[in-house]
């Protein structure tokens, strides 16, 4: 039973889940303690403190297992940030049902803002978090004033972009960046390089988009570089001046980190 707890064993299936959740009511995906700075600063507003998505699932794995099941993420998404594609791999010793079958199973057992959309037998060395090479998050942004029901999933601007120069401005991003002057002031990333190889904005129906592909993110990293392209075009910025200023990596020259609600983790590439 500790292996199950621990996530490895010879005679233990690992099951990769495809995941969506709501992240208005939660405090992040990771499970927190209740020291954790996520606990008593971003989510002091909220009703839900500690709440993770992480916590929640695992939770539901206990009951199903009878005993801890450690949860493994493709990685951390903020308080208050969406996922539609969101992977996690666990390990499990009930060998009674099919794979697919976790889908249903979870599903009873997890609160209305979680869903798993798949579940999946994988290799036993699989990693959710490891062995991803590309995550992509969309930022979803509405030129009118939201609709109740919207209001969780976009981010109102209140001016028409100019999406041209905002995609010249996401051209300078691509390739192995040094993207210091967008991480989050609790970032403890070892290397502050990133590999990116998307970041574009683009009208779907009644929204603006941005999309961003890389092979990692920082700590709000997604919501500095959305807010700094949008801030620097505002100001009509020259795209070789912006080129500067991001190569320079003065965190204090970043735009605005924008707040949570329109982000999404959009799926992930193995």
């Amino acid at each position: 039973m500790e292996e199950a707890k621990a996530g490895c064993g010879a005679d233990l299936r690992n099951i990769k889940l495809l995941i969506a959740y709501d992240g208005t009511d939660f405090c992040g995906w990771q499970r927190q303690s209740s020291h954790s700075e996520c606990v008593r600063v971003l989510c002091s507003h909220n009703t839900h403190v500690g709440r993770t998505v992480q916590g929640v699932i695992e939770k539901a794995l206990e009951k199903m297992h009878k005993m801890p099941v450690n949860l493994t993420g493709c990685g951390r998404t903020d308080s208050g940030v969406h996922a539609s594609g969101q992977i996690a791999n666990f390990y499990t010793n009930i060998k009674s049902i099919d794979p697919a079958r976790f889908t249903p199973a979870l599903n009873a057992l997890l609160p209305k803002d979680v869903r798993i959309l798949e579940a999946s037998l994988a290799h036993s060395r699989f990693h959710a978090r490891f062995d991803a090479v590309m995550r992509t998050y969309r930022y979803y942004f509405i030129l009118r004033p939201p609709l109740p029901h919207e209001s969780r999933y976009c981010l109102q601007l209140y001016r028409y972009p100019q999406i041209e120069l905002l995609n010249s401005y996401g051209r300078l991003l691509l390739g192995e960046r040094d993207c210091t002057i967008f991480a989050g002031a609790g970032d403890k990333s070892k290397s502050r390089s990133r590999y990116i190889t998307r970041a574009r904005f683009f009208v779907e129906r009644e929204y603006l988009v941005f999309e961003i592909s890389a092979n990692a993110f920082m700590l709000n990293m997604v919501r500095s570089v959305a807010g700094t392209l949008l801030f620097y075009e505002e100001k009509n910025t020259p795209v070789q001046e912006l080129q500067g200023i991001i190569a320079g990596g003065q965190r204090s020259l970043a735009g605005p980190t924008l707040p949570p609600q329109g982000l999404f983790l959009w799926k992930v590439e193995y």
